[in-house]
């Protein structure tokens, strides 16, 4: 029988460690060749592992939310093998001389006699007072945790007590674990959804911008295109709408579809759309990519192909990396206004928020409009104030006019060879062709 000693393995694509998410074996549990034995993350995906060897698991290094680095043990298994560990024992050695005399050591002094000190009694610290009071109420000592002298339990304690209800009050000393408090280790993909937060935030100087659109237009519109969809056409959001006005006004404005990594300005000119989704394990983005070549049926129902798939759990790698910009939506619960967190390395993010009614005075005539708010962040390194304006001004034009969406402004002889390079032709001629199917 011999010791497999298995190390975490080398992933690819540069990665030199990796998280602990979820054990699936534990110790003393008889695994097969294969059988899967833990999930790991790292900052690409998660990834499954599989046993090496059959055998009983004998240790287990690391728990979840540990990080580990490539080529270190990550468990061991005992085979029936001869597995890859040396564990041959050590033999004791013969002695090759007599012992040594024994020295004799000076006799010790006297050792004084030490009293017996009584154990510290586990009846709780209190005064006659609030034991009286404790009595009274029900409540018993034993589960209060005192912040006097020596744990001494004083009225305000018995108070914070009674006034939680029963719970542990919030006098309770620090490091003292309260009943009704859950305290949770975040790991995997919540962690890393903080770190990338967080970092987005502390490298990010972020601007803001939040615009009102009047709805109502885009509305009819929505309202006909969905009452006269064909088979197998998906129902059309405001996602899409505003998806095709970003598509229009981003060439105008190449700073906002773009990556930036600190010192490099990478910018695009195809649009992968990143959509941010909420899924059972945290927030995602799944992208659409090449979203520019699509007309309004085809981006809605990649929208919400891949938005499906992140919720679900089934989203490729692919589907998940690689967006240049990002939309997102709370839908019915959008608020009024938000602040979106840019999705790092990109520099534009653009959110809807929750399509309401308002009534506007025009022409000294009171009227009611259907209006939405676009909440907008910008990096503002790569993008000024002043250009994210104008664009934000330039989709709200375009969303409040929405036949301009399945226009596009033909270019002058002069340079159509530049502007119908590979990519814009498809998207041309997809728009062309959603203009004809609304018109028919």
């Amino acid at each position: 029988m011999g010791t497999y000693s298995f190390k975490m393995p080398d992933v690819g694509e540069g990665v030199v460690e990796a998280e602990i998410v979820e054990w699936h074996v534990k110790v003393g549990q008889i695994v097969t060749e294969d059988e899967t034995l833990v999930d790991v993350m790292t900052d690409k995906a998660t990834v499954e592992i599989p046993a090496p060897t059959s055998g009983v698991i004998s240790e287990l290094i690391g728990e979840p939310g540990d990080i580990l680095a490539v080529g270190s043990v990550l468990l061991v298994i005992e085979t029936d093998g001869a597995g890859n560990t040396q564990t041959a024992k050590a033999e004791t050695p013969k002695p090759t001389s007599p012992p040594a005399k024994p020295v004799v050591s000076a006799p010790l002094a006297p050792v004084k006699p030490v009293e017996h000190v009584p154990s510290t009694t586990k009846k709780p610290l209190a005064s006659p007072a609030v034991r009286k009071r404790a009595l009274e109420q029900d409540v018993n000592l034993a589960q209060i945790p005192g912040s006097g002298p020596a744990g001494r339990i004083s009225h305000r304690d018995l108070d914070d007590f009674i006034a939680a209800g029963g719970r542990l009050g919030v006098s309770a000393p620090a490091g003292q674990p309260r009943v009704g408090e859950t305290t949770t280790k975040i790991i995997g993909l919540r962690r890393r959804i903080a770190q990338n937060l967080s970092a987005s935030k502390r490298n990010i100087p972020h601007f803001s911008y939040v615009e009102e659109v009047e709805m109502d237009a885009l509305e009819n519109l929505r309202a006909h295109l969905n009452a006269t969809r064909k088979d197998g056409q998906p129902k059309l959001t405001p996602l899409p709408f505003l998806a095709l006005a970003l598509i229009k006004v981003l060439p105008g404005f190449p700073g906002a579809n773009a990556h930036f990594d600190g010192e490099n300005l990478t910018q695009f000119a195809p649009v992968h759309l990143g959509v941010a989704t909420a899924t059972p394990n945290g927030l995602m983005v799944p992208v659409v990519k090449h979203a520019d070549a699509m007309d309004i049926w085809t981006l809605a129902a990649e929208i919400a192909r891949v938005t499906a798939a992140a919720r679900d759990g089934a989203g490729t790698k692919d589907e998940l990396t690689g967006s240049t910009i990002t939309i997102t939506s709370l839908g019915a619960l959008g608020g009024i206004s938000s602040t979106p967190v840019i999705n790092a390395p990109e520099t534009a993010i653009i959110g809807v928020n929750k399509l309401m009614e308002k009534l506007v005075l025009e022409r000294e005539v009171v009227v009611a409009r259907k209006v939405m708010n676009l909440s907008s962040s910008f990096d503002h390194r790569i993008v000024d104030g002043f250009d994210a304006a104008q664009m934000i001004q330039a989709v709200k034009a375009c969303l409040e006019n929405p036949a301009t969406l399945f226009m596009w402004d033909l270019p002058d002889e002069a340079n159509i060879d530049k502007h119908f390079d590979h990519w814009r032709w498809p998207r041309w001629l997809s728009l062309c062709n959603s203009r004809w199917a609304i018109g028919a």
